[in-house]
Parts: structure tokens; sequence; C-alpha cells
């Protein structure tokens, strides 16, 4: 089969391989025939790098994305929840269902978890081995491609603006920082969620079009000046939360900032420090809050609303063979919503 992989973390370029298909070797493997794998700001961190020291015993090439869904192709033995030919989406972490945290409910928290397109050969390619634990069939008025990167994009999102929701009334105010594949999912769930007023912030003009459309009360110019702003749209108070969806290029250090007191800063992008001084925690009563992804139920219910028109992914759709393209259009900010990869 066809596969994107990384060779050196030294080289921006994945090279398209010839190589071995999957094979059912568990009883609850499943094998899934890639229909969709969405490109993740994380795969070019992957890519720079990131996970050399993460995983160390990851060995070059492997196969990035981890971004999936499509139809199931195999089962193993003792697979009884989906069959050959279902459509389904396939939640990020192989987990194993018996440990503290999966029995917690809290499947990123998995002490014996795999992660395809990490730890393991991921979705970039035309088929994914992948455990029954992680399949979620979908509704048949979802396709596997339109829907793909809400297996980590989407749940991650929701489970950030799950805990804003919790925390929220009529009055709350809401920034969202960033409104590409994350942050325009993020202003949907909190319109679905809960009663906020949204501010949704970037620096790219396609973001900020994009995040009218998917519900933002306002829109405002990221970047120098984004703190008055967002000042000025409190009355002066500052925004009860703040979601980081960048949390790189200046972003970390100006959240702070734009937060009132008891105000909570939700950490979702990454790549550089959330650096605010003891005395501002203190005085101030914020909070700073890290969010890992999202367990099985919060896809569950991601697809639900999904189902019912109320989270729709704003997608730019390129061949496998294109991944090379899609990576510079992601680092270049020409894409606006997230790119999935079809083999």
């Amino acid at each position: 089969m066809k596969a994107a992989r990384l060779h050196s973390y030294d080289d921006d370029r994945l090279q398209i391989d010839d190589v071995p298909e999957p094979t059912i070797s568990g009883p609850h493997d499943v094998i899934v025939r890639v229909g969709g794998a969405g490109l993740c700001r994380t795969d070019l961190h992957i890519i720079e790098g990131i996970l050399a020291e993460t995983f160390p015993d990851l060995e070059l090439p492997y196969t990035l994305g981890h971004e999936n869904a499509g139809w199931v192709e195999d089962v193993g033995s003792a697979v009884s929840s989906v069959s050959v030919g279902d459509a389904v989406i396939v939640h990020p972490l192989v987990s194993c269902g018996v440990c503290l945290g999966c029995r917690r409910g809290e499947d990123m928290y998995c002490d014996a978890g795999a992660f395809p397109g990490l730890s393991q050969n991921g979705g970039f390619a035309e088929f994914l081995l992948t455990g029954e634990r992680s399949l979620i069939k979908l509704d048949p008025s979802l396709e596997p491609k339109d829907v793909a990167a809400m297996a980590d994009a989407g749940i991650t999102a929701m489970r950030a603006c799950k805990k804003v929701a919790a925390q929220s009334h009529g009055l709350t105010k809401v920034v969202v920082m960033g409104v590409g594949g994350l942050g325009h999912i993020g202003i949907q769930c909190l319109r679905a969620l809960s009663p906020v007023e949204i501010i949704a912030a970037d620096t790219n003009e396609g973001a900020r079009k994009l995040a009218e459309e998917t519900g933002a009360d306002h829109v405002i110019e990221a970047g120098e000046g984004v703190i008055d702003r967002v000042l000025e749209l409190t009355g002066g108070l500052g925004a009860d939360a703040v979601l980081d969806f960048v949390g790189e290029r200046g972003v970390p250090a100006q959240v702070p900032g734009m937060l009132r007191q008891g105000g909570t800063y939700y950490v979702i992008g990454y790549g550089e420090k959330v650096e605010i001084p003891n005395w501002d925690f203190v005085i101030r009563e914020i909070n700073v809050v890290g969010n890992l992804v999202g367990d099985y139920m919060d896809l569950v219910e991601l697809m639900a609303l999904a189902a019912r028109g109320k989270v729709k992914l704003h997608t730019q759709v390129y061949p496998l063979k294109d991944i090379n393209q899609a990576i510079d259009d992601l680092y270049g900010g020409r894409l606006n919503g997230r790119g999935i990869l079809v083999p």
C-alpha cells in the first residue's frame, strides 16, 4: 500500500513509500481502510523532531496521521461491535480498557495506550491498524473524509469547551485565540454547549471570515493590540476564559492580560511556555488548565452534534500524494480549517 512516511527529523518532507498492508495479530484488532486523515499542527511538530525524546524507541521511517476515519476492512476474532464495511471514525488512542485511567473513562490517561501516528504507524496510508475500543460507527449522514479531523482536532476542542460550559452562564465572555483547524470547531462547540459570548481572534483574514461563519459574536484581529481590543469588548474587565488554540507566536504571553480576575486560561495549542508571575495567580486568582485531546465519550458526543448539523468541519482536501503541498500550505497560513488527506 502507499503511505506517507517520515524518514528523517532533519527533512521537512514526507516520502510516499510502498509498504506492506497491516495485518490482524490480536483478537480485538481492526484494520480500517482510510477514507480521510487530518493534517494537524502536531504533525509539523513531529517532523520538526518533537517526538525524538518523547518516543525514543520510535524507529524511522514511520507513517504519520492520527486523525482518521474510513471503513472497516478486517476484524480480529473477538470483535463484535463493528463489522466489515462499517463507516467509522477512529479515536486516536488504542486503549487497554483495564487500567485505572480507562476504568475512569479517561482514555487519554491509559497506562498502556498506543497512539497511531505518534507512537506507531498512523493513517497517512491506505490502511490503518487500530483496536475495536477506538471505533465509533458513523451516522449514515456523515462521510469519513468530512469528519476525520474530529478524531483529534474535534475532541481536543470539545474537551476544552465542555470545561468552559460547565463554568459558564449567560454573562460569560470567552476569547478563542486562533480560528484554524481546532478553533473553528471550538466556536461551534461553545455555541452548541453553552450560552457564552464568543470573541474570536486571528491574524489571518481567511480565519477571521471563518470565525464569522461559524458563529463568533465578535471577530477581531490578533497580534499587537489584541489585549486592548478584548478589554474594550469586555467593559475593561477582561474575559472569563481564553481558549488558546495557538500556543506559540507570542500568544501565551498575551493571554494573561486578557483575563478578568478569577478568569481561566485553557492551554490547548503548544510550542512556547506559559510564564505568569506568582503575584498574578494570588492577587488576580487566575487559573491555567491544560487539555489533552479528549476521551472516547467526547468523540461520541461530538459525532452526535455533527449528525445534527451543530458542528461542521471546514476542510481542504488533498490526495495523499500531495501531502507535502498540504504541509507547505499549513506552514504558510494558506490552509483555513483542516487539511484532509485522501488515499
